[in-house]
């Protein structure tokens, strides 16, 4: 049990440079708030429902983070910051990392039958502050979702998702084999979340200017060939 807890206490620690130990990390609402959905989770699964929403209700009160007790988890899942709201359906992999103010919502079923209404979040998937996420939509392996983005369609593995409603950008394949991107717009190892338009243009750009240079590059090479 102490080798699981320490294991996810380094996985946070390797994703989030504040905290000085392990002891520090505990304190951290997302923790609090993902060891009360572990109880509400399994009272939710044995039909006592009104228990399970009981701790999720307290856990809500005292970490603004509100994770209904029907959601799956992985391992390793990090809430960075509060004021998180994730719904009944929504499946969550392991290893994703969600900043603050971010919704896992649904949609209303047409027909007044629940069924699956939020999305499901692949293994390494990071979500920026201030995203919503909607629907019964998949977000593929280690795709990043950025900040304030609005996202309502499937998202392909690997890929970086922004605006409204989100579009992927540009961003190389190498950006997205980085072990780990804050926020989760990777465009510059300086990446500021205050100036990431700026950034993500900055990167856009310069991924097409290879391209044009590889382009360029090529012609010159049939012509030399003919």
């Amino acid at each position: 049990m102490f080798r699981r807890l320490n294991a996810y206490l380094d996985s946070i620690r390797a994703r989030d440079p504040a905290p000085r130990s392990r002891a520090e990390i505990l304190l951290y609402p997302g923790v609090w708030a993902l060891g009360y959905h572990r109880v509400a989770h399994r009272l939710y699964k044995a039909n006592w429902f009104f228990l399970a929403r009981l701790v999720n209700h307290w856990s809500r009160w005292l970490t603004a983070i509100d994770i209904h007790p029907g959601a799956t988890i992985g391992r390793n899942f990090f809430i960075d910051h509060g004021f998180v709201v994730i719904g009944e359906t929504a499946q969550i992999g392991d290893d994703v990392t969600i900043y603050q103010c971010v919704t896992l919502g649904g949609t209303s079923p047409d027909n007044g039958v629940a069924g699956k209404r939020h999305p499901t979040l692949s293994n390494g998937v990071i979500i920026g502050s201030g995203a919503q996420v909607l629907g019964p939509i998949t977000v593929g392996e280690r795709a990043r979702i950025g900040a304030n983005a609005v996202v309502t369609k499937d998202v392909v593995p690997g890929a970086t998702m922004v605006g409204i409603p989100a579009k992927a950008t540009l961003i190389e394949s190498e950006a997205g084999q980085r072990q780990f991107v804050p926020y989760g717009t990777p465009c510059s190892e300086m990446f500021d979340p205050a100036t990431q338009k700026l950034e993500l243009m900055r990167c856009e750009l310069e991924t097409m200017r290879k391209r044009l240079d590889a382009l360029l590059a090529e012609r010159e090479d049939h012509r030399d060939r003919a």
